[in-house]
């Protein structure tokens, strides 16, 4: 019986069909039908026979059955296939959930704030695809835009206008960045960087940060954050020893150690890349006057600084955090937002840096779809969204009550659990002890991690399924979601104690 019910509401869900077609026709009415009941608005209109009070009572059981016997039965037989097609089952390691101890879902579609797995079970979704949907899924402006750019081919192999809009937003945006080039992903725009910053300064040496992630680049793939970390392994096999050894690592927030291999190392050092608000390693920012001294040691050196912007760039203010901590990077690295939700990457900086790259340089790199109509089409759609100014207030509020909310739960219990949030990015970090740096973050219970995230997936809510992740807000969110989102967490660790 439940299937039946299930099969129906996932029929409503997914159908525009008018039921003049399946029922006798006495009385025609429009009534409206909530795709998600807990969203309290209707997103559908239809023509239907049946009495308003009888309709709602049907939507209403079959949305009670399905929370009180969540299934995931059709990803489980995806998941079977899967493992038998992808190495781990995944193309991308994150999405296995092996860190959480569970089979992931599969999602058939999604809407503002809300995910649909193919079982017909609804989330919040704080994962906004790891942070690129700054506006939610399926925003109209950037789907609007995407239709009208398809509509003149996929790809060309050849320049396009939409190339010459989106840089000139994103220069704008970002007075460091005098000339761009776009590229398909963060890590072939890390993977640039690297390569430009040695080949501009005639120096080898790269320095990082524990526990940042900046793509799987070869020389940057050691003692990174993000998935790298989730799945044990933040040093990768397949790097030559010789090229690694051209890698820095220094732990963050540590000035004193800073200094010290900028003492030892700065004169043969290329550049220092870091996030400047590390989100890949669980969200851990810098310490009061931290960048500053990055910055002053670099300059001191010549040592070329490269923010890697992937996940803040237009995220935590329009000219990202740069324009926050008023830092003017050598170069630039960015993706997610840029994009819109499509793959997109692109690096940026300083004239005379830039022109190192070929054809005016002898800095080769070249993509068969970098620029390409669709990604650079979404991307102008959401900058220019952006542009109008709303969205970065309306998050900061929805930030400080969700930051607020978490404070008073803390009190109430007294969890061995620490809250960070900046802007629209937050996590979790299950440890009694402050985190401010990589080592830190390595010491958090993993066990109860994996026990709050199958909780909040079983209320439908849909998190990180990593310790070491950051989960994202997005103008799709509502005050009713944070509420939603504190009440979970309160009575999860309420039991968890």
């Amino acid at each position: 019986m439940l299937e039946a019910q299930r099969f129906l509401l996932f029929f409503l869900w997914h159908s525009s069909f008018n039921f003049i077609g399946f029922f006798p026709i006495r009385k025609q009415r429009k009534y409206c039908f909530t795709k998600c009941l807990s969203e309290k608005k209707a997103i559908q209109y239809f023509t239907s026979p049946l009495p308003l009070d009888l309709f709602f009572a049907l939507v209403k059981r079959v949305d009670y059955l399905i929370e009180q016997n969540m299934v995931f039965s059709l990803s489980e037989k995806l998941w079977n296939q899967a493992q038998e097609l992808f190495p781990g089952g995944v193309n991308s390691p994150v999405r296995s959930f092996q860190s959480v101890g569970r089979h992931p879902f599969y999602v058939s579609r999604a809407k503002g704030s809300k995910l649909f797995d193919i079982d017909a079970n609804c989330y919040t979704d704080y994962v906004c695809s790891w942070g690129a949907l700054i506006h939610g899924h399926c925003y109209s402006p950037v789907v609007r835009a995407i239709n009208e750019a398809l509509q003149n081919g996929t790809s060309f192999g050849a320049n396009c206008p939409l190339e010459i809009r989106l840089a000139q937003l994103i220069r704008s945006a970002m007075p460091s960045i005098e000339k761009i080039r776009f590229l398909n992903s963060g890590t072939e725009a890390c993977m640039t960087a690297i390569r430009l910053a040695r080949g501009f300064s005639r120096r080898e040496k790269i320095m990082k940060f524990e526990g940042c992630y900046h793509g799987h680049v070869d020389s940057l793939l050691v003692k990174a954050g993000s998935g790298a970390l989730t799945t044990g392994i933040p040093d990768s096999e397949g790097i030559p020893a010789s090229l690694s050894a051209l890698t820095i690592i220094l732990p963050w927030n540590d000035e004193e150690k800073l200094i010290a291999a900028f003492k030892k190392y700065g004169r043969e050092t290329a550049a220092i890349i870091l996030e400047p608000v590390p989100a890949n390693c669980g969200l851990i920012p810098p310490k009061e006057g931290f960048l500053e001294s990055i910055e002053t040691q670099a300059r001191a050196y010549g040592t070329l600084i490269i923010f890697d912007e992937v996940i803040t760039g237009f995220r935590l203010s329009y000219g990202g955090a740069q324009a926050l901590f008023g830092i003017k990077p050598d170069l630039t690295v960015l993706g997610k937002i840029i994009g819109g939700g499509l793959p997109v990457g692109a690096i940026g900086g300083k004239k005379e840096i830039m022109d190192s790259l070929s054809p005016l340089g002898k800095v080769y790199q070249a993509g068969t779809l970098s620029g390409n109509p669709l990604a650079m089409a979404s991307g102008i759609a959401q900058l220019e969204e952006l542009q109008k100014g709303h969205a970065y207030q309306y998050l900061e509020n929805l930030g400080q009550q969700l930051e607020a909310g978490m404070l008073e739960i803390q009190k109430k219990l007294s969890y061995p659990l620490q809250f960070h949030r900046f802007g629209s990015l937050f996590s979790f970090f299950f440890t009694s002890k402050k985190v401010t740096s990589a080592a830190d973050a390595y010491q958090v219970d993993k066990k109860k991690f994996s026990s709050f995230f199958t909780a909040l997936l079983s209320s439908r809510i849909f998190i990180p399924p990593s310790p070491f992740e950051t989960a994202f807000l997005s103008t799709a969110h509502t005050e009713s979601d944070i509420d939603e989102l504190l009440k979970i967490v309160y009575d999860t660790l309420k039991q968890m104690l």
